[in-house]
């Protein structure tokens, strides 16, 4: 009886296509056939005529086995014909512990210019999401609140668990330097981890953030994902994702997530951009037409799991400082608490500089922050709201001719102006005053003094950047 020899098994090779057009970050392939065309968001990869590698990610199918590719880095030196290898069905990162203190690209590569991370398994990005299975038990659980530290917005506007925080501003009101010190005070006070996305923002921003990291001694519970403003629109769009997979990833593992994404304004812009470039028409008001759609796949799929938490913190630009923007407005169905920046406060010199009047937050309720603690929030709208009134008042007739019970509310509430400011950790180079962590009690203390006139006597500009009262 003779032996057959046992049948080898061959690795399919991998489809083969051609460069036929080039237009920016934009590149055309066609393949011989239909089987071979690979799927939407798959990874192909060609050669530029000096050797370089240059990845693309498939957005777009065409008739005649043709697909439109966006390009993760410059198509300079790229010619038509060139070879294009299917390289796989979507981008695949790695993930692990030695992620923590890191920083990657939104392909998953280091870019900190260190040695490689020990790679603990591979996670693609855009996943198919998992179902999530509905227990009313887990979702009667008491919402936790998180304390940040910053008196305005844990007075106004509270963070929980889970939930999403949108910091909207225009250029230069602070919004950055908000994120910085929520990623500052959040993670020295809370376990779990921190994911930073930077999208679309400047490579100034992004290293002052790693070194200010480095030291306040928090970069190993932190991952940075940057997208950076000089990188194509594919790079841009696609850190959000990656940033979302590495939340996702350390979800599974059991931990607690906290996610700040710097700017999702330059997301928006990136699909704006792709989409522009493919030749799609935008909508009437300028934008892509999938708008809603990119920016529900990035919004929901952000969800806490049994046993675990994401909580997202936004920081949203508006262009021109207006709020009705398209671009801005997709973004507020999605978030919890909606915080405006304001340019008067900036321009008052009132830092944050948090408009409390037009901000909002579903957190701010008694059944989440206790009774007291929303008496005391909304006896402060309520004064902060009148003395907008009387500003206009005092500004045609003087302070002098207000009733003496308008008088007393309109100096209670300069007060409440000024204590509600605060120095911040990381802005101490720029300002020279040390920053400062204010716990809830002594913020909803300090309100009520003020309300109740206990401070009336005090001068309003000792409670100008201060901590406590006393």
């Amino acid at each position: 009886m003779t032996n057959k020899p046992h049948p080898v098994t061959r690795a399919p090779l991998p489809a083969k296509g051609k460069v036929i057009a080039i237009q920016g970050p934009i590149v055309d392939v066609r393949f011989n056939s239909t089987k071979e065309v690979p799927p939407l968001y798959g990874i192909i990869e060609t050669w530029a005529y000096d050797g370089r590698r240059i990845l693309l990610e498939v957005v777009e199918h065409l008739r005649n086995n043709v697909v439109k590719c966006a390009a993760f880095s410059s198509t300079y030196d790229l010619q038509r014909n060139a070879e294009a290898v299917v390289y796989g069905p979507r981008i695949k990162i790695a993930v692990g512990e030695g992620l923590l203190g890191r920083m990657v690209n939104a392909s998953g590569s280091v870019i900190d210019k260190k040695e490689g991370i020990k790679k603990e398994g591979e996670y693609f990005i855009r996943r198919r999401f998992p179902f999530l299975s509905l227990k009313p038990e887990s979702s009667a659980k008491k919402i936790e609140v998180i304390q940040t530290g910053i008196k305005l917005i844990d007075l106004l506007f509270p963070l929980t668990k889970s939930s999403k925080t949108g910091l909207i501003g225009g250029a230069a009101l602070g919004k950055s330097i908000l994120t910085l010190e929520l990623i500052h005070n959040l993670t020295i006070k809370q376990k779990g981890v921190c994911i930073f996305a930077g999208v679309g923002e400047r490579i100034r921003e992004g290293n002052e953030l790693y070194y200010e990291l480095i030291k306040r001694k928090m970069l190993g519970r932190t991952v940075l994902v940057f997208g950076q403003m000089n990188e194509p629109p594919i790079v841009r769009f696609d850190t959000i994702h990656t940033a979302k997979t590495l939340a996702e990833y350390f979800q599974d593992k059991g931990k607690d997530v906290l996610l700040f994404v710097d700017n999702v304004y330059r997301f928006i812009q990136a699909g704006a951009e792709t989409s522009m470039l493919l030749g799609r028409i935008p909508s009437e008001t300028g934008y892509q037409p999938t708008l809603i759609s990119e920016m529900a796949e990035f919004q929901e799929e952000i969800v806490s799991k049994e046993g675990t938490t994401a909580t997202v913190v936004e920081a949203i630009y508006v262009p021109s400082d207006d709020l009705t923007d398209p671009g801005v407005v997709c973004t507020f169905g999605f978030l919890d608490s909606i915080i405006i920046l304001s340019r008067q406060k900036v321009q008052q010199a009132l830092y944050p500089a948090i408009d409390p009047l037009v901000s909002s937050s579903f957190n701010l309720d008694p059944r989440v922050v206790g009774k007291k603690h929303f008496a005391i929030a909304q006896e402060v709208i309520k004064i902060l709201s009148r003395y907008t009134e009387l500003k206009r008042i005092v500004s045609v007739i003087g302070v002098e001719e207000l009733s003496k019970q308008d008088r007393v509310l309109y100096e209670r509430a300069q007060k409440l102006e000024n204590f509600l400011t605060q120095p911040l950790f990381v802005a101490e180079a720029y300002t020279g005053r040390r920053g400062v962590f204010v716990e809830v009690k002594d913020t909803l203390k300090g309100c009520e003094r003020i309300i109740g006139g206990e401070l009336d006597k005090t001068p309003k500009e000792e409670l100008y950047m201060i901590g406590r009262t006393e």
